[in-house]
C-alpha cells in the first residue's frame, strides 16, 4: 500500500453520456449538464484479428446482453463486443467516486488522513461491512483514505456513499466525469437513491435499520417491482459503455487522470480487491496481475441487472491491457458468467503472447 493511506468510496450519479434516451428529460437527474460527444470517438489503431474475432465469438456465444472491451494500452488498439451501448455499472461506479476523492487531493481540498464521523444515519443497504463498526459504539471515526479502501476492495456501499458525500457529493462525481472528458459514463445518486429506485422504493433512512428495507420493498405489488426493474434495464441510471470505461482505464493507468502518486495509490488499491475472486481474475496465468473493480446488481425472478468486472491487465514483460466485461440482463449461472470472463483474459494473454512470442500462452476455452 502506498504512503497516500488507505482508501475512499463511490456512490451511483447519473451523467449525461453520448447516448441520452427520449426518456433522460423525465429523470430528476442533471444528465444535461454532463459532457456529451457527438459520437464515439474514432479507434486510431485497427485492433489484431485474432482478438477482434475472439471477442465477438464470445459475445455472440453468451445468453444474455453482455458488452465487452479490451484496450491495448501500449499500443492503442481497442476491440469489443456491443461495446458502445450502455450497461448497469453498479459498484464498478465506485471507481469514479475514488477518482473524484484523489483528484481532490491532488487539488489540495483533501487529504486521505482527513478524519470522518460515521453514524446510523450513514448507513445504506445490501453490503456494507463498515455497519459492525458503526453499531458497536454508535458512531465509527476513521478517515477518507480507509473509506476508499473499503470501498473499493470490499465493495462497501456505506463507505462509499460516505466518501462520495465527503468529496462534494454526487455533482462532485458527475462534474469530474464531464471535466476529464471520460464519455459515456453515467453516475447516480448514491447506493441508497439507486438501490432503492431500482426496487420500486423510495429511499427512507430508517429503511437502514431493522431490515425495513426488505420489508417495503418485498410488500409492493409484483407489478410494481417488475415495472421499476425494467425500467432500470432498459435505461440505466448508472450506464456505461465498456468502451468509454476501458478508455478511461487507459488514460488513468497512463497517469492522465491523477497524479503519479495519486495513480499508483488507486491501482494498489485495486489490485488488493477482494472480490470477484473468480471472474477477470479467474482468467490470470502465472506472471500476470489484475487491478479491478466488480460490480454486482439487484436479481428479480432470477434475471439479474449488473454482473460486471473491470481492470487493468499487466503481462509479466509489463505490457498492460485495459478490460470491461459488463453483463446487463442475464439468468445464467454464475459459473457460466465466470467462464465468460475468465475466457476474456484468456483471449487477452493469447493476443499478447501471439504479437509478442511470449510464453504465458493461454488455451482459449
Amino acid at each position: 500500500m502506498t504512503s497516500l493511506g488507505r482508501g475512499l468510496g463511490l456512490g451511483l450519479v447519473i451523467v449525461a453520456t453520448t447516448q441520452v434516451s427520449a426518456s433522460a428529460a423525465a429523470l430528476p437527474h442533471a444528465r444535461a449538464k454532463a459532457s456529451r460527444p457527438a459520437a464515439p470517438p474514432v479507434r486510431a489503431v485497427p485492433a489484431p484479428e485474432y482478438i477482434q474475432e475472439r471477442l465477438q465469438e464470445l459475445g455472440r456465444g453468451f445468453d444474455g446482453l453482455v458488452g465487452i472491451a479490451v484496450r491495448s494500452i501500449d499500443d492503442g488498439w481497442e476491440a469489443g463486443w456491443k461495446d458502445h451501448d450502455l450497461y448497469p455499472q453498479q459498484s464498478v461506479s465506485k471507481l469514479w467516486v475514488a477518482i473524484t476523492a484523489l483528484d481532490a487531493v491532488d487539488r489540495g481540498r483533501v487529504t486521505l488522513d482527513d478524519k470522518v464521523t460515521l453514524t446510523t444515519d450513514d448507513l445504506t443497504l445490501f453490503h456494507e461491512p463498515i455497519a459492525e463498526e458503526i453499531f458497536k459504539n454508535g458512531s465509527y471515526t476513521t478517515t477518507l483514505g480507509d473509506l476508499m479502501v473499503r470501498e473499493i476492495t470490499q465493495s462497501d456501499n456505506t463507505a462509499n456513499d460516505k466518501l462520495m458525500r465527503s468529496v462534494g457529493g454526487p455533482a462532485a462525481v458527475r462534474a469530474m466525469i464531464s471535466r476529464k472528458h471520460l464519455g459515456a459514463i453515467r453516475f447516480a445518486n448514491g447506493e441508497r437513491a439507486m438501490q432503492s429506485r431500482i426496487a420500486g422504493v423510495t429511499w427512507s433512512q430508517d429503511y437502514a435499520l431493522n431490515g425495513k428495507f426488505f420489508q417495503v420493498r418485498d410488500a409492493l405489488p409484483m407489478s410494481v417491482r417488475q415495472a421499476a426493474f425494467d425500467r432500470y434495464i432498459a435505461d440505466p441510471y448508472d450506464g456505461a459503455a465498456p468502451f468509454a470505461i476501458v478508455t478511461a482505464l487507459a488514460r488513468l493507468k497512463r497517469g492522465e487522470l491523477l497524479s503519479p502518486t495519486s495513480t499508483a495509490h488507486l491501482l494498489d488499491i485495486m489490485g488488493h480487491t477482494h472480490t470477484g475472486p473468480n471472474r477477470l481474475k479467474g482468467g490470470l496465468q502465472p506472471g500476470w496481475a489484475l487491478s479491478h473493480k466488480t460490480g454486482t446488481g439487484q436479481e428479480l425472478g432470477g434475471v439479474q441487472a449488473g454482473y460486471n468486472d473491470v481492470g487493468i491487465l499487466t503481462a509479466p514483460d509489463g505490457k498492460s491491457y485495459a478490460v470491461a466485461v459488463m453483463i446487463k440482463k442475464t439468468s445464467t449461472p454464475l459459473p457460466t458468467r465466470m467462464t465468460l470472463m475468465n475466457n476474456v483474459v484468456a483471449a487477452v494473454i493469447a493476443q499478447h503472447d501471439q504479437a509478442s512470442g511470449g510464453s504465458t500462452s493461454a488455451k482459449r476455452r
